[in-house]
């Protein structure tokens, strides 16, 4: 009897709020922005947000110094097994006589993976990636270190301006996979405790590039 009466007193409250009416307390709430503004650029809000969550991003101010940084991190990483299977990787890595395996000839011993990605979204500091390229779903989840290799035209706001740019490269043969990586594989299901690589890269690195110094 207990139980029943609490329960009557609950759906008498409810009833009694349903009936009266009150003004609403936030009436201008739909226009509200989301998000608080900033005056920051895009790059740099992005950079924030990706070494935020353990990924480690490099600005490139041209090819030279991306292929620099990139022997750099092989070198930091002491890997010798590095793929790239994306036609624009390969053609950057080619020009600069970069190391590299094209094919995925003993791919279970990869240590790095190169590739492209379809946009930066600024405000979580997360990678969008698909497998509409030639690098698929294993290149960006197999290796013990991904590296991504980007331009400042792809960096925008949210996933929704993500999202747009796939429609438009894209449009009626969409990939069967769109994602964001936000910083490097990590679970805390053991004991819980973080663990960084447990389903994937345990090094995230982005290389961002300036699309600007090749139009001159």
């Amino acid at each position: 009897m207990e139980e029943a009466t609490a329960k009557e007193r609950m759906l008498k409250k409810i009833r009694k709020a349903l009936l009266t009416k009150r003004d609403n307390p936030y009436p201008n709430l739909e226009e509200l922005p989301l998000y608080k503004e900033t005056e920051e650029t895009l790059e740099v809000l992005f950079a924030k947000n990706f070494t935020t969550v353990a990924g480690n991003f490099v600005f490139c101010d041209d090819e030279i110094q991306l292929i620099e940084n990139l022997l750099a991190i092989v070198e930091k990483e002491h890997a010798r097994r590095i793929y790239a299977w994306e036609k624009s990787m390969q053609e950057l890595l080619d020009r600069y006589e970069f190391p590299y395996f094209k094919s995925d000839a003993d791919f279970i011993n990869a240590q790095i993976g190169i590739t492209a990605c379809e946009a930066l979204i600024a405000r979580t500091g997360s990678i969008l990636v698909t497998n509409g390229n030639a690098s698929g779903r294993r290149m960006s989840i197999y290796p013990h270190v991904h590296i991504v290799i980007a331009y400042t035209s792809q960096v925008v706001m949210d996933l929704k301006d993500g999202f747009n740019i796939v429609r438009e490269k894209y449009a009626d043969s969409l990939p069967s996979m769109i994602s964001t990586i936000t910083g490097p594989s990590r679970t805390a299901d053991i004991e819980k405790t973080l663990v960084l690589g447990a389903h994937g890269p345990k090094q995230l690195y982005l290389l961002l590039m300036d699309d600007g110094i090749y139009d001159e």
